[in-house]
Order: structure tokens, then C-alpha cells, then sequence
């Protein structure tokens, strides 16, 4: 007979190792799905000014503001095993020396969760649940002035017009006015529950079923240059709005 211990081992070792096949298994098994990401990025406006982008900037420098459209469909990068989305736009641009690679700034970013992830099942919910019912019942009823239903998107689709961005663009020259050739990229990274995080694949670009994404790339555009009066007015970013700003719509090749 074998000792309590021995049992005890037996059972934790066979445990885990049903659960890494299984781990495994369910890590592969998304491969088989099909993935057909597409996205539009379009331009709005883009301001560049010069001034202290943050509080904490030790000097002035030219900064870009870029509004922007992103009407995309990420649905298909959903399954059961998905956790959650990051999702970002990238604004390139050529550097200024001819022998760098081109220079990326992020402008907007977000996390977009599965339903699994916004809708937790837990045997703490279940339970909560159980026992209180009613709870969101009452929560309505208090509630004085029915307020208007928005229709929530399904996760993945993505749908922002004239969007601010979230992050405004710098450049270690400290120099953006004039700059031709800026492109905006919608990029992405899968964040499984199990197995190896995937990121964006370029349109084109494809392994299996899955393929790259088509579109999610704006036309080529050029930033403002900055607006001078007199000898050296310049556009300055003050406590109020900015006295002059280099501004311009989209400029398409």
C-alpha cells in the first residue's frame, strides 16, 4: 500500500499534467478559426504647435494634434480563448537622416475585453447572484430619469469619428512642421488566456486561415507648416488656446 503522500503526489501530478495537455490543446485549437481583420483610417484635421507639450517639459517644441476616423472589424480575432485586445494607431513618418528607419509615435490606444472578461463566471458571481437577485432590479427602480439606451458594440468593432487623439506626437528633433509622408496605422496584440500573444499582421501577410489585415492604413498626408507674423510669431500653447496654430485638412497623394 502506498503511503497518504504518495497518493497525494500521484493525484497533483497526474492534475497537472491533464491540465498543461489541455492548455495545449485549447492554445492550438484557435489556429483552425478563421481571422479576417479589415479596418479604414481617414484623417480629419492635424495642428502642429509649438510650445511645452506637457507641464513638465523642460523646453518648448512643435507638436502635432491629429483628429482622425477608424471604422474597423476586429471580431474575428474573437474566440474562446482570447482574454483581451490592445489595440493602437501610429502615426509614421520618414526620419529625419535618410539611413534611419522611419519614425512611429502611438496616438490612441485601448484595451477592448472579450465577454468572457467583461462578464466574469466565477463561483464568487454565481453565488453573489443566487443571493441577490433582486439587486439589479432595485438599482433600476431607484433610478429617477430613464436615460437613452446606447447600442453597445460587439467586441472588436471599432467605430470613432473626428476622434481626438489620446497623444499628442514629438519628435527628438524637436521639429514636425512640413513633414510629408505621415501615415496613421491601426496595429494590434491578441492577449490569449492561454498560450503565445499574436500581434498585427501586415496586409499581404497570412499563416493558414489567418490572414492579414486589409486596410487600417490612411492615406499619406503632410503636417502644417507652423503660421509666422512679423519677424518671429510662432504658434505657443498657453494656459488658454494657442494664438496661432499651424492647421491644415487632409492632404492626400
Amino acid at each position: 500500500m502506498h503511503s497518504t503522500l504518495v497518493r497525494v503526489q500521484n493525484v497533483f501530478g497526474f492534475f497537472t499534467t491533464v491540465a498543461f495537455v489541455t492548455a495545449i490543446v485549447v492554445a492550438l485549437s484557435v489556429t483552425v478559426i478563421p481571422q479576417t481583420p479589415s479596418a479604414s483610417i481617414g484623417l480629419r484635421n492635424v495642428q502642429v504647435v509649438k510650445g511645452r507639450p506637457h507641464y513638465h517639459s523642460p523646453k518648448k517644441e512643435e507638436y502635432a494634434h491629429i483628429r482622425f476616423d477608424l471604422d474597423g472589424d476586429l471580431t474575428s480575432l474573437f474566440n474562446w480563448n482570447t482574454k483581451q485586445l490592445f489595440v493602437w494607431i501610429t502615426a509614421t513618418y520618414p526620419s529625419k537622416k535618410a539611413s534611419e528607419p522611419p519614425s512611429q509615435a502611438i496616438i490612441w490606444d485601448a484595451i477592448i475585453n472579450s465577454e468572457s472578461q467583461k462578464n466574469p463566471s466565477t463561483p464568487f458571481t454565481v453565488y453573489s447572484n443566487y443571493m441577490n437577485p433582486t439587486k439589479s432590479s432595485t438599482k433600476a427602480k431607484r433610478t429617477s430619469k430613464p436615460k437613452k439606451q446606447e447600442v453597445e458594440l460587439a467586441p472588436g468593432l471599432l467605430q470613432l469619428k473626428n476622434s481626438k487623439p489620446k497623444y499628442q506626437i514629438t519628435d527628438i528633433s524637436g521639429q514636425l512642421s512640413s513633414t510629408s509622408n505621415v501615415t496613421l496605422e491601426l496595429g494590434w496584440n491578441v492577449q490569449p488566456w492561454v498560450g503565445a500573444l499574436t500581434w498585427t499582421m501586415e496586409q499581404g501577410k497570412g499563416w493558414g486561415r489567418w490572414k492579414g489585415i486589409k486596410g487600417g492604413r490612411s492615406k499619406a498626408f503632410h503636417m502644417p507648416a507652423l503660421k509666422v507674423k512679423g519677424t518671429n510669431q510662432e504658434a505657443v500653447k498657453g494656459s488658454g488656446k494657442p494664438e496661432k496654430v499651424a492647421e491644415a485638412s487632409p492632404i492626400v497623394k
